[in-house]
């Protein structure tokens, strides 16, 4: 018989681990399991499994099928010490709904993993998104067949990298240049705060786009600010858990907080959880989106708001030290390209928002 058993994840969200169990005069005689983002896939899964196992041979055809490269993914996620960032555990949960992931992991190739990333690039993900999935795939592939036995190859997913990169099927992110306007930024402002005097529940969406727009923060930094890390005498906050190409979690950074962010900050009230801004990232992302939508704002994104922060640093004719030690850059390298604006001064002088943001009334958050 089979039973589906609710997890919490490290990251707070929720998976469900089907497992199928078959005993044969009191002894159990096949087991396995697999985990699932929602309830209803764990248990057709698991019906679908049971007929099979059931069926003439069903037994015996598991014993020698090996392990899926689905079950390898669960392996690799249950048995990481270390925690991994929302986005990988995000892919690697995506990854499990295609069909490779039935595949037996001795079975896969590296032409099964070249047409699995044609296959995420034909639902119109960037090169660059392809090359994100493939890169935390192969984490998998560098660790089951020495940890557990899993044979998934690791030199075809080395070839199938390789000749991806050649095709061009994966590569670098495109670097983003929009920045929004004084004008977009008014209406979007004018409409969080229309949309909050009718719903005093709702995130301070303008207190929070005002703070990303001058801290130069991202959105998932912004939910994880802690009171406690606050330095109001060095004008700092300690960013924990900061984006980081190699390791993300446990990667604790001191940022400069300028005069303007600290203004914002003094204008919400205080959080029960000890919290500077107790608001999720998919929340402030989807608010954002949302707005962007009703007032016909295009090709606007909230990260677009840590652009034109930065780049107002060195129109005020900062340095790339001190422009980094207010976004985070350990690598000047990538602040380059922002030395190169030509407008000059704070356009942010005088600006109103700030005087109006800081007098609204607390509300209850």
């Amino acid at each position: 018989m089979g039973s589906i058993a609710p997890r919490k994840r490290k990251d707070g969200s929720t998976s469900f681990t089907a497992q199928i169990v078959l005993k044969k005069d009191g002894a159990v005689v096949h087991r396995e399991a697999r985990t699932f983002d929602r309830r209803p896939a764990a248990a057709i899964w698991m019906e679908k499994r049971e007929k099979e196992l059931r069926a003439p041979g069903g037994i015996e055809r598991a014993k020698h099928r090996g392990a899926t490269l689905a079950e390898a993914i669960d392996k690799y996620v249950d048995q990481s010490v270390k925690e991994m960032g929302r986005t990988k555990a995000q892919v690697l949960r995506t990854i499990k709904t295609f069909a490779i992931a039935d595949k037996q992991a001795g079975d896969i190739g590296s032409d099964d993993l070249v047409a699995f990333a044609q296959e995420l690039a034909a639902g119109e993900r960037t090169p660059a998104t392809v090359g994100n999935y493939m890169s935390h795939l192969s984490a998998v592939f560098a660790v089951a067949q020495p940890a557990w036995k899993i044979p998934l190859d690791r030199q075809a997913m080395k070839d199938a990298q390789a000749v991806l990169h050649r095709l061009g099927g994966t590569g670098k992110s495109l670097k983003r240049s929009r920045r929004p306007t004084l004008d977009e930024l008014d209406r979007l402002l004018t409409y969080f705060l229309k949309a909050r005097a009718h719903r005093p529940t709702m995130m301070p969406m303008a207190h929070i786009v005002t703070f990303a727009l001058f801290s130069t923060r991202r959105e998932a930094e912004i939910g994880r600010l802690m009171r406690a890390d606050l330095d109001r005498a060095g004008s700092r906050v300690l960013i924990r858990d900061m984006k980081h190409p190699g390791d993300k979690i446990g990667n604790d950074q001191w940022c400069e907080l300028p005069p303007e962010a600290i203004r914002i900050i003094d204008a919400l009230p205080a959080s029960p959880d000890g919290r500077l801004m107790p608001f999720g990232a998919d929340g402030i992302t989807l608010n954002f989106t949302r707005a962007c939508k009703m007032l016909g704002i295009e090709n606007l994104r909230f990260h677009d708001l840590r652009h034109e922060g930065i780049s107002r640093q060195f129109e005020m004719g900062k340095t790339i030290p001190q422009a980094a030690y207010i976004s985070g850059h350990r690598q000047w390298s990538s602040l380059a390209r922002y030395t190169h604006l030509r407008a000059t001064g704070d356009k942010y002088d005088g600006w109103q928002w700030l005087d109006r943001l800081a007098a609204l009334p607390q509300r209850p958050t």
